[in-house]
């Protein structure tokens, strides 16, 4: 007897790899937020510091402060949501969910877009910066908040920004590939009958048949009875 074609128990080294990069994205999107945590109070405390020396009004310099720690906290939380999100695809591809592939592609779709809107962003900040014409204390101020971020800050972001383009860009490329496809479409196939097995035995196959035996030596051939 041949029996469909089972899936095989080990996952395609295309699917291990787009697990593996998933996860280290998740990692980079954690490390990003506690990076971000870590340099908001020194941010802050800089750029009071700056923006004593340029006597800008105090509900300005305040405004400005809470803008700094609502952005800080923003962004860590959002890099918080972003890793868990990444953390439960990796494991519902490594599941074998298919509805799971499909959701990666969509989030990768997005993180690509983020990522490249977050590059031109830096670089037309740090090109062309804001002009708020005659509001000179608002530019001033701005322009303080650039310079209180630690002079690591913009480096990060940009590394991080480019390296999830490309990580979500090769996790896509991987699960669209042949070894892929097959892996996900493919269902386990039943398992076949033990070999030896047999149904259940009927309470009544342990008897004989019915046989017709000769009477015994001296028993009456007839019956006793009269007939009718």
């Amino acid at each position: 007897m041949s029996y469909p074609e089972q899936t095989p128990v080990r996952r395609p080294a295309v699917v291990v790899l787009a697990v593996a990069v998933l996860a280290v994205l998740a990692l980079g999107a954690l490390g990003y937020a506690v990076a971000g945590l870590s340099a908001v109070g020194g941010t802050v405390n800089r750029f009071r510091e700056a923006a004593a020396g340029i006597s800008a009004p105090a509900p300005d310099v305040d405004a400005m402060v809470a803008l700094l720690w609502a952005s800080f906290m923003l962004s860590a939380v959002v890099s918080v949501l972003a890793g868990v999100l990444l953390v439960g695809l990796a494991l519902g591809l490594a599941a074998r969910r298919p509805a799971v592939r499909v959701g990666t592609w969509v989030v990768a779709g997005l993180g690509v877009c983020c990522g490249c809107g977050s590059v031109a962003a830096l670089g037309v900040q740090r090109a062309t910066p804001l002009d708020f014409g005659e509001d000179r204390t608002t530019a001033e101020l701005l322009d303080l908040v650039s310079q209180a971020h630690p002079s690591w800050w913009i480096a990060l972001t940009a590394t991080l920004s480019v390296g999830q383009v490309l990580g979500y860009l090769v996790v896509a490329v991987l699960l669209a590939m042949p070894g892929a496809n097959a892996w996900f479409r493919r269902r386990p196939a039943p398992h076949p009958p033990t070999p030896g097995h047999q149904p259940p035995a009927s309470p009544y196959q342990h008897y004989p048949p019915y046989q017709h035996y000769p009477p015994p030596p001296g028993a009456p051939t007839s019956s006793p009875y009269p007939p009718r």
